[in-house]
């Protein structure tokens, strides 16, 4: 246990960054997953709907410093690549 205030308001600041980060993940997670729906039941109308509000929820992950940047890019990348040859 914690003895010094120092280090008990690190145990503070530590729950409530791996709750917001847990919640920006799965944000995250389910936008990717809205978009793989979409593209995996044909649709190109939501799926670029969705890719596009996937987007942003990558890149703030990012700048928060939940995934790395590469990593965003590729998903994103990937993702679009897929969508752009769906049939209309």
């Amino acid at each position: 246990m914690a003895q010094h205030t120092s280090a008990e308001k690190r145990i503070r600041q530590t729950a409530k960054r791996t709750s917001v980060n847990r919640a920006r993940k799965s944000r995250i997670k389910t936008s990717l997953k809205e978009v793989e729906t979409a593209i995996a039941a044909g649709n190109k109308k939501a799926a670029e709907a969705a890719l596009k509000a996937a987007q942003p929820q990558l890149m703030r992950g990012v700048s928060k410093g939940v995934t790395n940047k590469l990593t965003a890019s590729r998903k994103i990348s990937r993702l679009s690549a897929r969508v752009k040859f769906l049939k209309t």
